[in-house]
């Protein structure tokens, strides 16, 4: 019998046939039953001829029908995906499926604040009643929860992490959720403080091992705010700081703003708000760079916007009460745009002397840790009683503002890099310029006009640095020209000889003959522009050391980028010490004779500095103390190298923990007696140490712990194991507690050095922007200015001057133009032309080269 054909599936579910009834009464006769049944009529379809249309009264019903009907509702979107989601067919089965796995439809959010009523009878898991007091404790704050091996967002917060971050966000328990992997946590907070957000980050403030042993046994981990992060804190951050990705060159200021309104008269009014005067300080966190003035401003407040263009803060302070002109620049500069972050703060407490005591306090109390702390620490505290003295000469308005920004700062802990005195700066200098925000935006001195971007503006056009702390200081450079005479020789002549250097470039060394007696003795010396473009490319591949001694100064560093960066600053100085400034030779007539291998006064002080012997000794006893094995592989316990009595608790933790390995392998030998096997030993398996193992036909106590088996032995964990095993955890715990407190002491000590250090990276950055400028001058045919004397008229006379930006873009079809203004001839000019015709272009090329010629040899011929 063959196989039976399988049936269409499509027949199980076609609708069957229905028979039509007979219109004939069935046949009387039963020998008609053999004969076939009649044929079926053929139905034709009907012809239609005719259509029939709605009288108005049937129409008007209609219409009124289809008004009556509902709308079609616009698909429901999902809150984050933003796709329409289908409709069901059965909507409550629809909802419940919502409810329990997708997108609920309207969580509870976990506000700002929350204080819970005798009347709300919700009940809080543990870690619910933790987030519920972290959040009415930091209430401005969106925090990111340790839980396990991720950080979750709670309510509010995981909404806007699922809107920042692009994750996905749930309704678990009491409130909205969201979470991240720990190792993730770099990039998670880069992303939301970018957003303009204030994060924190909770972790556990217990491990297990200690929690075992403590009195909190059986309640949730010990959680608290470990951390904080902004814009302008990130980078001098601990666990997130210090690394490049998405930061670049640029500064990241935070500056506090505080005012008072003067009448016309120029006294203090409190009504009105068209003249004002302003008090500003502007911090760098991650460098140290502190700057602060009070100035009086206009009704457009050109000075204040001055400010702002120059340091590009990344976080604002406002000081309140403000006026309404002071706010309404400041919230222009931080719109929606920009993503600046902007905070308000109140400044009633700083009346009546509150902002004095306020930094005093600060001030003092930092003496007095360090004179406790080390006794020989006498030179440093003075220094700092001096910087006391120089905070007491800023004007008032200026040292409301310090204070705001230190009250600001205790929340981060990073008060401390305001006590460095010789960080400060004042924005009114006598030795520099301070440009008006129209000339920086009508030259396009750091951006152009287009598209806003540092590409096609001036100071992309003369940035040739190759380190991001040298790009920084180029920028300052740029946007304040020199007005001092002598600062300005210094500067060409620094310039002129790197350029020079680059020009008679033969070889990586050259030869200096010595003169004097009948010698014939030569030395050999290395190029300068060849070794400074060494250390310098070496530099640009290091990381950014000058964050990087601040990091360490504010103790968020981590072992292996400090010794990175002192190791950097180490190497730098040594290559330095290859020019040989400060050695004298001897002829064969034993006489020395002092070889001026660079003529620069300016350049011999930055390689002196940069290659102190105070630096380089201080870095070689740093590294001295590390394990950089451990370092690299992030172990606390063994990153110390003690000597000479050095940290005696790491010392005693560490033999605490030698004893508890010691006792741990000892019980091998009471195993071997017991059951009369000296080849017994203890193995691991898949990470679990210390495992007994017996064939299976042995009889072992009743209180020995089975962990795992094979066919023929068995692996067992006996009661003194575990008792030794759980001793070594807690002894471990406390030495890793332990050495950790010892890093972060050895890393106070850092700052008896703090300010040696900053010299000799301030050192390098200026080094860095010489040569990128005699590089510029070396490429473009750029030639030296000439200054006339202060009893010579004023002049100027530029030949075949060419605009710095267009030349670049235009290339070799950029027509030079000349230029001649004298005090006693002719001291004006009136330039005429078509429109689009170059007078514009002409007369910022004027002014953009007076500006070069502040601060580098430019094109003059």
């Amino acid at each position: 019998m063959g196989k039976q054909k399988q049936q269409v599936i499509s027949r199980f579910f076609a609708s069957k046939p229905k028979i039509p009834a007979a219109s004939t009464p069935p046949p009387s006769n039963p020998s008609s039953h053999s004969s076939p049944p009649p044929p079926k009529p053929v139905i034709s379809s009907p012809n239609v001829k005719t259509t029939v249309s709605f009288s108005p009264s049937k129409r008007k019903l209609l219409s009124s029908h289809l008004a009556s009907t509902p709308k079609r509702l616009k698909p429901t979107l999902s809150p984050h995906t933003q796709n329409p989601v289908p409709p069901q067919s059965n909507p409550s089965l629809h909802q419940k499926f919502l409810q329990k796995l997708l997108e609920p439809p309207s969580p509870p959010l976990l506000e700002s604040s929350i204080e819970p009523s005798e009347s709300d009878h919700k009940k809080y898991t543990p870690l619910e009643q933790q987030v519920v007091d972290l959040k009415n404790k930091y209430r401005d704050v969106l925090l990111m929860v340790e839980v396990g091996y991720r950080f979750r967002f709670f309510g509010k917060d995981a909404e806007i992490a699922a809107k920042v971050l692009g994750i996905y966000a749930h309704v678990d328990r009491n409130f909205l959720t969201a979470s991240v992997p720990t190792f993730r946590l770099n990039v998670y907070v880069r992303s939301l403080v970018s957003a303009g957000y204030k994060v924190g980050v909770v972790k556990q403030t217990e491990t297990a091992a200690i929690k075992a042993h403590g009195s909190n046994r059986v309640g949730p981990f010990g959680r608290g705010l470990s951390a904080l992060y902004t814009k302008a804190t990130l980078e001098a951050a601990e666990d997130v700081g210090g690394k490049e990705e998405g930061c670049g060159a640029e500064s990241n200021y935070l500056v506090s703003v505080v005012e008072k309104v003067l009448d016309v008269s120029g006294s203090v009014s409190n009504f009105g708000g068209a003249n004002v005067r302003i008090g500003i300080v502007g911090v760098e966190i991650s460098t140290g760079d502190v700057v602060y003035g009070e100035f009086d401003d206009g009704v457009m407040r050109s000075g204040l916007e001055a400010v702002v263009l120059s340091l590009a803060p990344a976080e604002l302070l406002l000081g309140q009460p403000l006026s309404k002109q002071t706010e309404k620049l400041l919230m222009a500069y931080a719109g929606p745009a920009s993503n600046v972050r902007l905070e308000h703060a109140s400044c009633d407490c700083f009346k009546d002397g509150g902002a004095l005591e306020d930094v005093m306090s600060l001030y003092e109390k930092m003496v007095e840790d360090n004179l406790a702390d080390n006794v020989n620490q006498l030179a440093e505290a003075t220094e700092q009683r001096n910087s006391i003295q120089g905070v007491l000469n800023m004007p008032d308005l200026a040292l409301q503002a310090l204070a705001l920004t230190i009250r600001h700062l205790k929340q981060f802990g990073f008060e401390r890099i305001l006590c460095c005195g010789a960080s400060f700066r004042s924005l009114s200098s006598r030795v520099e310029m301070n440009l008006s925000a129209n000339t920086l935006q009508q030259l396009e001195i750091l951006r152009n006009n287009s598209d806003g971007s540092e590409t096609g503006s001036l100071l992309g056009v003369m940035n040739h640095t190759l380190t991001t702390y040298g790009s920084r200081l180029l920028r300052h450079w740029v946007t304040h020209p020199l007005c001092d005479r002598n600062m300005i020789t210094a500067r060409l002549d620094a310039v002129s000889e790197i350029a020079l250097s680059m020009g008679s470039y033969k070889g990586s060394q050259s030869i200096v003959e010595i003169e004097g007696g009948d010698s014939d003795a030569t030395i050999m010396k290395p190029e300068l522009s060849c070794l400074l473009s060494s250390v310098l490319t070496f530099l640009g591949r290091s990381p950014d050391i000058q964050r990087g001694i601040t990091r360490i100064f504010h103790r968020t560093a981590t072992p292996s980028e400090f010794i990175a960066v002192i190791q950097a600053i180490l190497s730098a100085g040594k290559q330095l010490k290859r020019l040989h400034i400060n050695e004298e030779y001897e002829d064969y007539g034993c006489n020395k004779i002092g070889v001026a291998i660079v003529q620069s006064a300016l350049l011999r002080r930055l390689i002196l500095t940069a290659s102190s012997s105070k630096v380089l000794g201080n870095a070689v006893k740093l590294l001295s103390t590390l394990n950089k094995e451990a370092a690299d592989k992030g172990d606390f316990t063994d990153l110390i190298i003690i000597s000479k009595d050095q940290f005696p608790e790491v010392a005693r933790a560490r033999k605490a923990l030698q004893l508890a390995k010691e006792k741990l392998d000892n019980l091998i030998g009471l195993y071997r007696k017991q059951f009369r096997n000296h080849k017994l030993e203890f193995t691991c398996v898949s990470g679990t140490t210390h495992l007994v193992e017996l064939s299976i036909d042995a009889k072992v106590p009743s209180n020995w712990v089975k962990v795992s088996s094979t066919k023929k032995t068995v692996r067992y964990h006996p009661p003194e194991v575990l008792t030794a095993l759980d001793q070594l955890r807690l002894a471990n715990e406390e030495l890793t507690i332990i050495c950790r407190a010892a890093w972060g002491s050895f890393l106070m000590e850092f700052g008896e050095y703090y300010m040696d250090f900053q010299a000799a990276v301030q050192a390098l950055a200026t080094l860095d922007c010489l040569h990128s400028l005699a590089i510029l001058s070396k490429n473009k045919n750029y030639v030296r200015p000439i200054f006339m004397e202060d009893n010579r008229p004023v002049q100027i006379q530029i030949h075949a001057g060419r605009h710095p930006v267009l030349e670049t873009i235009l290339q070799d079809n950029f027509v030079p133009n000349d230029t001649i203004l004298h005090a006693d001839r002719e001291y004006c000019q009136i330039v005429t032309g078509p429109n689009m015709g170059g007078k514009s272009c002409y007369i910022r090329q004027v002014a953009l080269i007076a500006m070069m010629a502040q601060n580098q040899p430019l094109c003059l011929s």
